[in-house]
């Protein structure tokens, strides 16, 4: 169950930030076995006059305007190389579906359990216990 935000520069193409949260959800299906209905983001599109995305070349990658901040929350438990292939699947789709250089493409996880999620009614689905 990920929830996938993405922020990135949509300036002069609606059709870039659909097409980036499609890399990310494929690229969670074929590397971590995420169920294509458990499609879960929240896009936003930013202005590159107002220069609302920040970056820098940190660890000698040299980034741009094109950037794509992609943050996803999931569940805990994946290995370091599930992590890996899923970074660059990421990188490589969203070079493919959207034009974003790969050097563009930041991703960050953050991991919890079951009981940090709550999917409707009030509920944490994933750990049912007393109220």
């Amino acid at each position: 169950m990920p929830l996938v935000r993405i922020d990135a520069c949509a300036a002069g193409d609606p059709d870039r930030l659909p097409a980036l949260g499609r890399a990310v959800h494929q690229a969670l299906t074929e590397t971590l076995g995420i169920p294509p209905e458990d499609h879960f983001q929240i896009l936003t599109a930013h202005d590159t006059a107002a220069g609302t995305l920040r970056y820098g070349d940190y660890l000698g990658v040299p980034r741009d305007a094109g950037i794509a901040y992609v943050a996803i929350t999931l569940r805990a438990g994946r290995t370091p190389g599930q992590k890996r292939s899923l970074y660059r699947r990421i990188a490589q789709l969203a070079h493919d579906h959207a034009g974003v250089e790969p050097r563009n493409v930041f991703v960050t996880l953050t991991e919890n359990g079951p009981a940090d999620w709550s999917l409707g009614h009030g509920e944490a689905q994933y750990a049912p216990g007393p109220t």
